[in-house]
């Protein structure tokens, strides 16, 4: 064969193979356009569920937000968030212009309709909130109705963002088979048709096509598997393997940013289940130490990087006492006056920073950096205060939470308000108006409750009457009567002190219940009481009322008898005492007590016969 022969076939076949060269390089830079047409798709779709999803939750925020602050502005910023979802619930609904599939555009539309349905409760809660009906509207807004719709669009749009991974992952593989292919047959021609093209092609191919592909198939793979830690190199390049390093880049940042918000997500809605459960137990509660131990322990499961107390004022409002705290180093203060915190100046929340120019609570801490005080405010009145102070280094953790805190704050000033005005009217019904003391329910209840238990400790009762009331209220009216048995029971008050407690019987009759007290002992307290009346100056309206004296009947348990007997041998030896003198005190086991008595009594007189 002539070497011009060979010339030729070699000329030939070398324009043949570099042609069938350049044909691969063409259908492998088709592969690579599929790959980028795939993930811009991919990215178009999951923005588009994205933007769905936040546009649903920044609508229902507003709404709520409007409800519990009647912010006009909220309402505003709803009616503008509603009309951009409808403008992307359009979008996708129109979403095969996307690229999306027949399965895709379904899950799309479910996702709207969902959306839908959330606006319609939000919208006939606004309905109810312009009618004035607060309550309806918030049930409806943070009602179960409302989570469960809530729910199901996060686990649609979870479910769509799966779908569309699995289809962009397959069609980046089926590209990146088909790509590898074609770059291995124009490998394999170009070696073939010379060794000066093999080498220079070899180095484009290696460093220009074939590496920066391995490498973005890895980061491809391992973004398809969700690890979004890889790192993405950016490169500068203006050609194919540029901008699909950009879109990848861009894919990863979606990823990361998704992340991120599916996070607070999780947080948001841990936090308004324990917000819940807590509000459910403070409904329940019976006592403030109840309410304290739950505040305690679930304000710290929401917000671990708070330190926080709970204040609750006293009945006069000058002292604020410390109920309960919660992670502190160091203890907060037991009690202070309202003027050391500004937000109880002031009505008002206030957050007191080391780096604002803001004036600071003098009741914190000198090593506090950021905290925040609450006042608890219930019908115009201010019960007590909540104050959190920052753990973490972020001031702005603090201040993104301050929506959470007050609300907080607003559900246990109710609590803490039913709990004080329960408490106001259990005193009410237990204590007599006119001295203060138990009344006499409150005495049958205690025997009765000693009654029921063992009767083997010693209780001692004393049966107490007022002299010649009667003459009080014929010489200087009932009034004086009245200021008589006021001044009497705040002797018996003091006088008895911590040893035992005191009851208004009826009338001018008074009660004492000494547990674990001898007669003996009983005895020189009850001459105690006799001898301080008798000494004790009475006055009505500037006239001095005369001399006051009274008798006292004296009976113990389990010496002289059963509790069920208890409250009528001391009435027997205070009637003893009356018909034997007055002014005196007369035991149980006074000879003249012994004797058997027979009487009738009513509520005005006693009529006594001795045998």
């Amino acid at each position: 064969m002539k070497i011009s022969t060979i010339t030729n076939w070699a000329y030939g076949v070398t324009v043949l193979l570099t042609a069938l060269s350049g044909t691969a390089f063409i259908l492998s830079d088709h592969t690579v356009q599929l790959e980028r047409q795939a993930l811009e798709a991919h990215l178009a779709m999951n923005d588009l569920s994205m933007e769905l999803e936040i546009g649903a939750e920044l609508r229902t925020d507003e709404a709520r937000l409007y409800v519990m602050r009647g912010d006009q502005s909220h309402l505003e910023a709803f009616e503008e968030v509603n009309n951009r979802e409808h403008e992307l619930e359009d979008k996708a609904r129109h979403a095969e212009e996307l690229g999306a599939t027949e399965e895709e555009l379904s899950h799309l539309k479910s996702m709207a309709s969902t959306i839908d349905a959330l606006e319609e409760i939000e919208l006939r809660a606004l309905e109810h909130y312009a009618q004035g009906d607060s309550t309806t509207a918030r049930m409806l807004l943070f009602g179960e109705d409302h989570y469960a719709l809530h729910t199901k669009l996060i686990n649609r749009v979870k479910q769509f963002t799966r779908i569309v991974n699995v289809r962009t992952t397959h069609d980046l593989e089926q590209a990146k088979l088909e790509n590898e292919l074609l770059g291995f047959i124009a490998r394999m021609m170009l070696g073939l048709t010379a060794a000066v093209f093999l080498g220079v092609l070899y180095f484009v191919l290696k460093r220009r096509v074939s590496q920066p592909l391995t490498q973005m198939t890895g980061i491809v793979n391992r973004l398809a598997d969700q690890d979004y830690e890889v790192e993405v190199p950016l490169d500068d390049r203006r050609d194919e393997i540029g901008e699909l390093t950009a879109a990848i880049h861009i894919f990863r940042q979606n990823g990361l940013e998704r992340e991120r918000l599916d996070a607070e997500r999780r947080r948001d809605l841990k936090i308004k289940d324990l917000f819940l459960q807590m509000m459910y137990r403070l409904q329940a509660c019976q006592t403030l130490d109840e309410l304290s131990d739950i505040v305690s322990s679930f304000t710290p499961q929401i917000f671990p990087h708070l330190a926080g107390g709970l204040y609750i004022a006293n009945e006069s409002r000058n002292t604020l006492q410390l109920a309960g705290s919660w992670q502190f180093d160091q203890s907060p203060p037991e009690s202070f006056k309202p003027d050391d915190c500004w937000c109880l100046r002031r009505g008002r929340t206030h957050t007191n920073t080391i780096e604002d120019s803001d004036v600071t609570c003098s009741h914190l801490g000198e090593k506090t950096e950021t905290a925040l005080c609450i006042p608890l405010t219930a019908q115009n009145d201010t019960i007590g205060l909540l104050t959190f102070e920052n753990l973490s280094d972020d001031i702005e953790e603090i201040n993104e939470a301050r929506i959470y805190l007050e609300l907080i704050a607003e559900n246990i000033s109710l609590s803490v308000a039913n709990l004080q005005l329960r408490e106001r009217l259990t005193r009410q019904v237990a204590r007599d108006g006119l001295t203060g003391l138990y009344n006499r329910r409150s005495l049958d209840e205690v025997l009765g409750d000693y009654a029921r238990e063992a009767e083997t400790e010693t209780l001692t009762c004393l049966m107490i009457d007022i002299d010649h009331f009667k003459i009080f209220n014929d010489e200087f009216g009932h009034d004086a009567g009245d200021t008589v048995m006021q001044s009497f029971a705040g002797i018996l008050n003091e006088t008895v002190d911590g040893a035992g407690t005191c009851y208004r019987f009826g009338g001018e009759e008074f009660t004492v219940l000494l547990p674990k007290t001898s007669q003996g002992d009983a005895h020189a307290l009850a001459e105690k009481i006799r001898t301080r009346t008798e000494t004790s100056t009475f006055s009505h309206r500037g006239a001095l009322l005369g001399p006051v004296t009274v008798s006292i009947g004296i009976a113990t348990t389990p010496e002289g008898g059963t509790v069920s007997t208890l409250r009528t041998r001391a009435d027997i030896a205070l009637i003893t005492a009356k018909g034997t003198g007055r002014n005196k005190t007369v035991l149980e086991t006074d000879p003249d007590v012994t004797e058997k008595v027979v009487f009738n009594r009513s509520d005005d007189d006693k009529n006594l016969a001795l045998t």
